[in-house]
């Protein structure tokens, strides 16, 4: 697995559009944001982001495990995220607009920020077979534990990163509000990146 810069701009693209786009996550964010200030909200975001981490590198040991089994195990698997890939990809580009609920609110402390946003990440299993799907094609039988470290690394970083620019700089202003209001339109331009991800995998099988 060659972890150089280029290698892993379009996984960057993707992890960051997964990241941006709205969802029961962002929710989260934003609802520990309002009741527990900013403080709580970027201990959600934190939060979140290491349930994401923990995530990516089960996943990509997992990868590395499948793909051990031989070079059929290898070229199902990406075969299998280049599908999941399309059919996520074509349900954001035809996926409505969603309102965020900030209903049942309860002011509590940093840590339950916390916990509420590691368990958003952990208990989802769709970010587990989402990062899977991503990382397939980039992760090679008996990758190091260095190798999988750096790529789950990425993950927590790009995901936490996210969440702390909403819980800081974004909740209250007129930019969140926007971008909630054009949550399509976040969600299609996602979409159209999963399909091309999606695109590159399927080539690479058949070439």
């Amino acid at each position: 697995m060659a972890l150089d810069a280029a290698g892993l701009i379009p996984v960057i693209l993707v992890l960051m559009g997964g990241a941006v786009s709205p969802g029961p996550s962002l929710a989260v964010v934003l609802r520990n944001t309002i009741i527990g200030g900013r403080g709580r909200g970027v201990a959600c975001s934190i939060g979140h982001g290491i349930g994401m981490g923990i995530y990516a590198f089960l996943a990509v040991s997992g990868i590395a495990l499948l793909k051990s089994a031989g070079v059929d195990w290898a070229n199902a698997l990406e075969l299998a995220g280049a599908v999941f890939l399309i059919w996520m990809g074509i349900s954001m580009l035809r996926s409505s607009e969603d309102g965020f609920n900030d209903s049942d609110e309860h002011p509590e402390s940093g840590r339950k920020g916390f916990i509420e946003g590691f368990m958003i990440a952990f208990l989802n299993p769709k970010i587990f077979v989402f990062l899977t799907a991503i990382f397939s094609q980039f992760v090679v039988a008996g990758a190091s534990l260095e190798e999988r470290l750096i790529l789950a690394f990425i993950a927590l970083i790009i995901d936490g990163s996210w969440y702390v620019i909403v819980a800081t700089a974004l909740s209250g202003t007129l930019l969140l509000d926007k971008l909630r209001q054009k949550g399509k339109v976040v969600d299609q331009v996602v979409g159209v990146i999963l399909l091309g991800f999606a695109t590159m995998i399927g080539a690479s099988l058949i070439m």
